[in-house]
């Protein structure tokens, strides 16, 4: 029998601040990076692209050695309060010196932070409420995150018009300090540090379990060609690679297209672009929690499935109007992602203590897709036009989704055992 986790509400209520307060700073500037370049600048695409891919690129090398620290250390609100002040530097070395050796040194630095985020907010959250309370917690999460995401839009959209458009950064920088004030808030001895790397039951903690975590820790290179050896982790991996190779660079190919003759108002149409999104994630996040209580499939399958749609819609217009208006359907895919990919590698590797390196090498896999999709939507752009890379994202979607539906089982252990005895 599992012992249910309580842990205090000040905790549970500094988390969902976390949540707000870093979901701008998770991934520095974003898009709005390749609007300042492409604006303020004068980059081409090709530079942009690369600038862009070396955030991704730094993050591929850091993940899956963030997700083995993040394993290893109990001291993960730590590493977060770090990797916020990576991101705070980074961001206001950019506004200050926007040169190629800066913007890409900064890059790389906010793609090292990058990749603790993840699987440290994931492993102190499991760590907190437990496996049976990670479904919604994680849909809390994601909700928060993205009411954040859609307040840092609309204070960037109104800094960017009114003040100017490198403000952005230092809107970004600020965020990170709300971070880190919100994560030393949580009460450290709340959080089950054995549970959060996946390891044993809900109350299970102690010398036992101390060894049993120092021997799973020895060889850490067998624990990941053990993971590497999985298929259904192998092609859940697959599957996401493909997801972000075709969609990381839809929105800052966007962004660039409204930066063309649209002076001070790309920002504005930019941020539009990310509210409207962040306003359907925020409901989407939710549901998605509560639904995976049944599920998770299902519901992953509907995310993988408007991604290809959204990248052919792409080339109907470049109305500003229009393009904003799409973003609703990344908002259902980025909704329904955030949640759902926390849930599937909890599933995968529940008891084995390795949750986090595999979300580490989850992230890995992210990167990868993010940085190949930047660089080759860079210079299909400049050589074929924005809509031949539109709707070259939207078949690597495609392709995505036909990964994830034939290859990819159904990780919700009660689903599983009922369609067995169904089919029994």
């Amino acid at each position: 029998m599992q012992k249910q986790r309580k842990p205090s509400s000040k905790s549970l209520r500094s988390l969902d601040y976390l949540n707000v307060f870093l979901a701008d700073v998770r991934d520095g500037v974003g898009p709005y990076l390749s609007i300042y370049l492409k604006a303020s600048a004068n980059w081409n695409p090709a530079q942009i692209g690369l600038a862009m891919s070396a955030s991704s690129i730094a993050t591929v090398i850091a993940q899956t050695p963030a997700g083995a620290l993040v394993d290893r250390l109990r001291q993960k609100r730590m590493l977060i309060v770090l990797a916020a002040v990576f991101v705070s530097i980074g961001c206001i070395a950019i506004g200050l010196f926007p040169n190629l050796p800066v913007v890409i040194g900064s890059q790389i630095m906010i793609g090292i932070a990058a990749a603790i985020f993840p699987p440290a907010i994931t492993a102190i959250t499991l760590g907190l409420v437990g496996h049976e309370r990670l479904d919604r917690r994680v849909g809390r999460n994601e909700t928060f995150n993205h009411t954040g995401n859609l307040l840092a839009a609309t204070l960037a959209g109104l800094v960017g018009y009114f003040i100017a458009r490198k403000a952005i950064f230092f809107l970004v920088a600020a965020m990170a300090v709300g971070s880190i004030i919100s994560v030393r808030m949580i009460r450290e001895r709340e959080i089950d540090h054995e549970l959060a790397r996946g390891d044993g039951e809900e109350g299970e903690e102690g010398e036992e379990g101390q060894e049993e975590d120092n021997e799973k820790h020895q060889q850490p290179s067998e624990g990941i060609l053990q993971l590497l050896s999985d298929r259904k982790i192998l092609f859940f991996t697959i599957a996401v690679v493909l997801f972000h190779f075709a969609n990381a660079a839809m929105l800052p190919l966007v962004g660039q297209e409204l930066a063309e003759g649209k002076g001070a108002s790309d920002t504005v149409y930019m941020s539009a672009c990310i509210i409207v999104a962040q306003l359907v994630m925020i409901p989407v996040s939710n549901l998605a929690g509560r639904f995976a209580h049944t599920a998770r499939k299902p519901i992953f399958l509907l995310g993988f499935a408007v991604l290809p749609i959204r990248g052919v819609l792409y080339t109907f217009s470049d109305n500003p109007y229009f393009l904003v208006s799409v973003q609703i359907l990344d908002g259902i895919a980025g909704g329904i992602f955030g949640v759902l990919s926390v849930l599937m590698v909890a599933d995968f590797t529940k008891g084995t203590g390795r949750f986090n390196i595999t979300q580490g090498m989850l992230n890995t896999a992210i990167g990868v897709g993010a940085g190949l999709s930047n660089v080759l939507a860079g210079f299909v752009v400049k050589s074929a036009g924005y809509n031949v890379g539109f709707l070259i994202l939207a078949a690597i979607a495609v392709v995505a989704l036909a990964v994830f539906w034939f290859c990819v089982p159904e990780t919700k252990t009660g689903v599983n055992k009922k369609a067995s005895h169904q089919t029994a």
